[in-house]
């Protein structure tokens, strides 16, 4: 062991800090869009995560009924329905910052000019499973396409989503979101880890980190925003923290 690595690991032991808690990462939950002149899921927004140094910049994404897949977490958008509108209907509209609604396709071109920050790709519940596997299947094509699959972590509430990701390849990174099921489960259906809400971590199943982490399953939770919940999970040794506020959780792990 090199000299500096032993003297880190003594000043974290005096300042009660174990190794998994410094390795707790930052994913910044729809692109970290808490600045002046960007929006959630816009491409300034995922520009503006590359530049802070995230672990992850979340995004959420559908199909549209001509098979493109793009950016937006709720099921409308302005009115439109975007798994049963044409991507040319929803070119015209734009977000808050005057953006248009971003496709997956420019996410990638995006994440492609670096090796930092990777893509957490949330793929959405739509109306039918098939829509679901349907979704999953373009979204993973454009991505191996692209060449970044080393850089994309996937995650869904849809069942129908995440087995459709492990059956295209079991070696996909894919975490649940939806909270009911056990570390033991996720770990026996071919999950790489959970990424499960706050509450079912830190009052429901406070047990299921340990237990993810016993199991070599990967732990994260969303979505984190405040000092005493950030403190907490840091403390716990989760491995990534999804927030709206990334520079706040910075400066808690860099204290």
């Amino acid at each position: 062991m090199k000299v500096k690595q032993f003297l880190a690991i003594i000043l974290m032991s005096l300042c009660g800090i174990t190794s998994a808690q410094a390795q707790t990462q930052i994913i910044a939950h729809r692109g970290y869009w808490d600045k002046l002149g960007s929006a959630q899921n816009s491409l300034s927004s995922l520009e503006n995560a590359i530049k802070f140094g995230a672990y992850g910049s979340e995004l959420d994404v559908w199909i549209t009924k001509d098979g493109i897949v793009v950016l937006n977490h709720d099921e409308t958008y302005q009115g439109v329905v975007i798994q049963t509108a044409t991507y040319a209907e929803l070119s015209a509209l734009r977000l808050v910052n005057g953006e248009p609604i971003p496709t997956l396709q420019q996410y990638i071109n995006i994440a492609k000019k670096q090796n930092k920050t990777k893509l957490i790709v949330e793929i959405k519940s739509h109306y039918t499973a098939e829509d679901d596997r349907r979704a999953a299947r373009e979204t993973v094509r454009l991505i191996n396409e692209s060449g970044i699959a080393g850089m994309v972590d996937y995650i869904s509430f849809s069942e129908h989503v995440c087995k459709e990701l492990i059956r295209l390849n079991p070696k996909h990174r894919v975490a649940y979101l939806n909270g009911e099921k056990s570390p033991a489960t996720l770990k026996a259906e071919g999950y790489w880890g959970l990424d499960y809400a706050w509450n079912v971590l830190k009052e429901q199943h406070p047990e299921w980190i340990k237990e993810a982490k016993a199991l070599g399953l990967t732990t994260n939770v969303w979505t984190v925003n405040n000092v005493e919940r950030m403190q907490y999970f840091i403390s716990q040794g989760i491995d990534y923290i999804t927030t709206d506020n990334p520079q706040l959780l910075r400066g808690l792990l860099t204290e």
